[in-house]
């Protein structure tokens, strides 16, 4: 007799599949990077975790080109699961083997025979840097900016050459939540990110630091974005006759047009399942009535913004964020069980948000949908659009994954709450734009991010001079501006900050993120838009050179990075 377990599960599958297709996109020679078909049900991306204390993994990184023409790329675990969840605890060692097979569905990457005893270039030092290149950046872990641990500055991974070994320790005062992988070649990461090449990292724990969370399923949502699969396609919706006309910025994307509606500059998925443009249809997320769930979610998208909603009818079910961008909202001191309970959720490209979710009663569906987001007259269009639609069912299996139910709360910081931290230093950095021909309003963009006093320039990979320089241990407050007339994201590897005023004004907003929306110029103002930060530079694994730049990978490849170097801190004088 077959397992209860297993019987709800079929009963789940045969009920979703009178709704909309189960099936995946066919595997044949070519396509390597299979992806759900429109309307499935939201698939929970592979587990791959740490076993004392240590989590071994190999990868390998391909792609193909889709049905529409669309490059695709994936990285594929030993067993073929696609961008797998890598999971570890604080102070575990990660061992992941990346071998780069891009471009070898197409075409054969061989060295001549006479090649052969050529010593191969050293992936840590190559200035090689082609859209067949990878490499792969530990987005919000604070971990040494070397080879082999987490430099996106010069180790490249190319074609042919053999399995290349990231190896680093988890930080043991590393918060628990969600951190992801991708690629970080300069000039090619928006396309490689917009095919697919993201997966999600959770450090585990979030239950010690907030007990409000303990014993709930869990499930990870990656939102990643792609070119167009219908570009020529006019809005499904009745109204699109009073539309604006859509226009095109030199990239092809469809700018702003200040309705919430009209055709987006990208489509989106939810681990990998399509939800494209024109007529949205959503996938599907099965859950157990009145059920709460620890949803972690994160925008992978290389130039969308997400408002995240939970509908229920017409009303907004209340969500209650425990985490932002890996770090627990707790993490200054406050009171440990801290949630703080919102109707939607703003997430710029890159970052992450957990939160507590509760579904709705048996046979009650919900939505989950994405506002539309304001990113200026020069910004991308983001409408609102649906995602998934959540069916409530007594059927519904369980998640993968579930939080302990008693665990032993986290040990009280050690360290100086960062906001109570007095500044060594004050400065301002702002982003700017300049079209490559100035006569032509469709002509490419350049984009800058710029230290006030510096002279604009794009981001050089062969420089050798930082544009910033701080000691290892400063805490500095920057003000970041905005001097165009878009929406843009700024990021920074390797440390996090606070937000400590937006526009001008302050914010009681007393928690850590990596990413940070930078409200846009509206064209007229005397003053430009601006945020404050106070940035962190204590952790003696952030020594090194790395980067900041706009999380708008277009814009990133477009110029819009600048470096940083820490220098170790000085020893103290002997007496």
């Amino acid at each position: 007799m077959p397992r209860p377990h297993l019987c709800v599960f079929a009963f789940v599958m045969l009920t979703l599949c009178s709704l909309s297709p189960c099936a995946t996109a066919q595997k044949n020679g070519l396509e390597v990077c299979p992806r759900p078909a429109e309307g499935s049900i939201v698939p929970e991306p592979a587990d791959l975790r740490s076993v004392n204390g240590v989590l071994q993994v190999d990868l390998t990184y391909r792609n193909y080109l889709d049905a529409a023409g669309q490059t695709l790329y994936c990285y594929l675990s030993a067993d073929g699961s696609q961008s797998p969840t890598l999971r570890l605890h604080p102070g575990d060692t990660l061992i992941l083997s990346l071998k780069n097979d891009l471009g070898t569905e197409s075409h054969a990457v061989t060295r001549p025979m006479d090649m052969q005893m050529t010593p191969i270039p050293d992936p840590c030092a190559s200035a090689e840097m082609t859209a067949a290149s990878t490499n792969l950046h530990f987005h919000g872990l604070t971990v040494p900016p070397v080879c082999h641990q987490d430099d996106v500055m010069k180790t490249l991974i190319q074609p042919g050459d053999p399995p290349f070994e990231y190896r680093f320790q988890i930080p043991p005062d590393t918060p628990p939540g969600l951190y992801w992988y991708h690629p970080h070649v300069h000039g090619f990461t928006a396309a490689q990110v917009l095919g697919g090449a993201s997966g999600a990292m959770i450090i585990e724990g979030i239950e010690r630091a907030n007990g409000d969370v303990a014993g709930l399923p869990e499930r990870v949502f990656v939102i990643r974005d792609q070119n167009l699969v219908n570009p020529k396609a006019v809005p499904a919706k009745s109204d699109s006759l009073s539309l604006p006309p859509a226009l095109l910025d030199a990239e092809g994307d469809a700018v702003n047009t200040g309705t919430g509606t009209g055709k987006p500059a990208k489509d989106l998925s939810i681990n990998y399942v399509p939800v494209p443009y024109p007529h949205y249809r959503p996938a599907t997320i099965f859950m157990k009535p009145s059920e709460r769930q620890l949803w972690r979610v994160l925008n992978a998208s290389a130039i969308t913004y997400l408002n995240l909603q939970f509908l229920v009818g017409a009303d907004a079910e209340a969500l209650g964020v425990v985490a932002l961008d890996g770090i627990p909202i707790n993490e200054n001191g406050l009171s440990t069980n801290r949630v703080i309970w919102q109707s939607h959720l703003g997430i710029p490209p890159g970052g992450r948000m957990e939160f507590i979710v509760k579904s709705p009663p048996e046979g009650v569906r919900g939505t989950l949908i994405t506002r539309s987001v304001n990113t200026g007259a020069g910004g991308e269009n983001d409408p609102e659009r649906p995602l998934a639609t959540i069916i409530s069912s007594g059927a519904a299996p369980e998640p993968r994954s579930k939080l302990a139910p008693s665990p032993v709360p986290l040990s009280p910081p050690t360290s100086v709450w960062l906001g109570h931290v007095k500044p060594v230093r004050t400065r301002k950095l702002y982003f700017s734009e300049t079209l490559q021909d100035p006569k032509d309003p469709n002509s490419p963009t350049t984009f800058y991010i710029t230290v006030d006093g510096q002279t604009p320039k794009v981001f050089d990979p062969s420089s050798t001079v930082p544009n910033i320089t701080v000691q290892q241990g400063d805490v500095e407050d920057w003000i970041i501006e905005n001097r165009t007339q878009e929406l843009h994201a700024f990021h920074i590897h390797q440390v996090h900050f606070m937000l400590l005023e937006f526009f001008g004004l302050a914010v009681n907003e007393p928690f850590l993120r990596d990413t940070v929306n930078v409200p846009f110029w509206d064209g007229k103002s005397p003053i430009y838009p601006q945020v404050k930060l106070r940035m962190d530079f204590r952790d003696p694994n952030a020594v090194g050179t790395f980067v900041y730049h706009c999380h708008l990978l277009e814009h990133e490849d477009g110029g819009m990075m600048g470096t940083i170097r820490v220098e170790p801190k000085s020893p103290e004088p002997q007496e």
